[in-house]
């Protein structure tokens, strides 16, 4: 058989096994050893297996995932949700509307000390549903929102996702963390913006006046205290060069654990229950990452990415449609499968297509931009069928709201993350503008 033929079978086992479900990790790693025996045989896989776990994970740089991961897990547990949608809601509630705008804001702060997308739906929507509910927001509306917030935890640095792709990659953390801070301000204005819309077009998924909404007054500040020192601990360190983005984590996680306690609200079960969390995702995390090392090294013995570049040179399509298409692909992806397992297992292949393309910018700015408009574009399986891990997340705490309705209520906030991708794909300079005063 074939290279081409190999990469081809390999692929649709791999789509088969996950159709008949299996998990993502176990697809990716039975695929890519029948690839892997079919082109080198039995003895050079199990050399290949013998060494490949151990180089993979004896890696300093993944350290920092367990640790962003822990950070996100003692925020969320240690009540600090609350004191930002206090703030936010106080914040916009005087807007029609305004209660969901705050269940935004307060989705991109926590993102901001959290980087996981469904902690943070959760996490936000356990706080604000009640309260939305109790004023009088549709379940429709409530629940998109919620749902939709979600995926500033990703979008927001810091983000697991992003981390992951800097490793695929060979890029700078603290470089594309910056990068996706403008990007990831954009979708929460974005999402503010549908809401004041969506209420208007729409009346009655909202209250037209809320003559209970929350005042602005110290309290809400200084519950505020802890969130900014953290963020600032981690992220100033981090860009004032005092740390690695790895000891970022590590404080971070250490200075979100001291607010915890400070806020009363972390028990010893709880203590255990952040590590516990921790251990889990991280665990899928790493399992995936073995899957698809198997499966991207199967790919690359059968030189399906140079045969790619060559294809795509043989076409002589100008970059930017070669770029539209791989996002749009990767769109599709996001409709089958999460985000994580999206960006370890088509990066290897399609990372070396972008950086054959001629952008005219550096080599770093276009993986730095690539990473971006690729952490976008995965999100959108957090939120569409038949994935949408969010809407589902959500509408499974808001039991008497039809999960039809909650994927109904997504469907604006879709509308803002298509122009706003537009927006990164006809302007890079939208995500490299702050990378630049980064020497």
């Amino acid at each position: 058989m074939t290279g081409m033929s190999v990469a081809l079978l390999v692929i649709v086992l791999m789509f088969v096994l996950m159709a008949l479900r299996t998990p993502i990790a176990i697809s990716m790693f039975l695929a890519g050893s029948v690839g892997y025996v079919m082109q080198t045989g039995w003895e050079p896989y199990a050399n290949f297996m013998n060494s490949m776990s151990y180089a993979r994970f004896a890696s300093y740089d993944l350290s920092v995932i367990p640790l962003f991961i822990l950070m996100g897990q003692f925020a969320t547990q240690g009540g600090i949700s609350k004191a930002l949608f206090a703030f936010a809601a106080a914040l916009t509630g005087g807007f029609r509307g305004g209660l969901a705008m705050a269940a935004v804001i307060a989705s991109a702060a926590f993102g901001a000390i959290c980087g996981s997308s469904v902690a943070t739906a959760a996490t936000v929507t356990g706080v604000a549903l009640p309260e939305m509910k109790r004023h009088g927001y549709s379940g429709r509306l409530a629940t998109g929102t919620l749902a939709t917030a979600g995926t500033l935890g990703i979008l927001i640095p810091p983000s697991v996702p992003l981390v992951i792709y800097a490793i695929l990659t060979e890029q700078n953390i603290a470089k594309l963390f910056l990068a996706a801070t403008i990007p990831g301000i954009l979708a929460m204005l974005g999402y503010i913006l549908v809401i004041a819309i969506y209420v208007r077009v729409a009346p009655g998924h909202a209250p037209e006046v809320d003559p209970d909404r929350p005042r602005l007054n110290l309290q809400t500040f200084i519950g505020l205290a802890p969130i900014a020192v953290v963020f600032l601990l981690v992220f100033g360190g981090i860009y004032g060069g005092f740390f690695s983005p790895t000891e970022g984590a590590a404080v971070g996680a250490a200075s979100a654990f001291v607010a915890a306690l400070m806020k009363r609200e972390m028990t010893w079960a709880k203590f255990m229950s952040c590590f516990h969390a921790t251990a889990e995702s991280s665990a899928m995390i790493f399992l995936i990452f073995i899957g698809a090392d198997v499966m991207n090294s199967t790919l690359a013995l059968t030189q399906i990415q140079h045969q790619l570049v060559d294809l795509v040179a043989s076409w002589h399509l100008a970059p930017i449609w070669v770029m539209v298409a791989i996002v749009a692909l990767h769109i599709v992806l996001g409709t089958v499968t999460e985000e994580l397992s999206i960006i370890l297992l088509t990066i290897p292949i399609f990372f070396p297509v972008v950086m054959s393309l001629d952008f005219g910018m550096p080599k770093e700015s276009l993986a730095i931009w690539f990473g971006i408009l690729i952490l976008m574009v995965v999100s959108f399986g957090l939120l569409v069928p038949p994935m949408g891990l969010n809407v589902y997340v959500v509408n499974g705490m808001a039991r008497d709201v039809p999960v039809a309705e909650s994927f109904r209520g997504v469907l604006p906030f879709l509308i803002s993350d298509f122009v706003r991708i537009g927006l990164i794909l006809a302007f890079p300079g939208i995500a490299l503008w702050l990378v630049k005063f980064m020497s």
